[in-house]
């Protein structure tokens, strides 16, 4: 999967609905987040619990620029929990943890700013 970061790159092709719908976001809180000096790029090991139906899922993030270890666990991101289980060095990702690029091309997480139950699906 190919990932533009480059803001100034005109929006992808046009899509229906329903193809939209395909894709499930859901909001999880961090439980735990690790170094994960394995992977090819910089990157944290992250278990995130997405409530009851879902349970807990591993990812791995590209977020070392702009967070510490210590600023993830409790925090709530987004991440499409549908696509195939990807390895990714020694680990299984098994959600895409998502975020947008900042001024330098790194990633911010994308969060709500105030807490929702774990679980819920973007819409």
């Amino acid at each position: 999967m190919h990932m533009r970061h480059d803001p100034s790159a005109p929006a992808a092709p046009e899509i229906a609905f329903d193809d939209f719908l395909k894709t499930d976001i859901r909001v999880g809180t961090i439980v735990e987040a690790e170094p994960f000096p394995e992977a090819r790029k910089p990157a944290f090991r992250l278990v995130i619990d997405f409530g009851p139906a879902i349970g807990r899922k591993k990812s791995s993030a590209q977020i070392t620029e702009n967070y510490r270890i210590s600023d993830l666990v409790g925090m709530q991101v987004a991440a499409v929990v549908n696509f195939p289980p990807r390895q990714i060095g020694p680990m299984m990702s098994e959600v895409l943890t998502l975020g947008f690029p900042d001024e330098h091309g790194h990633v911010m997480l994308f969060h709500p700013t105030m807490p929702i139950p774990d679980g819920g699906r973007l819409f």
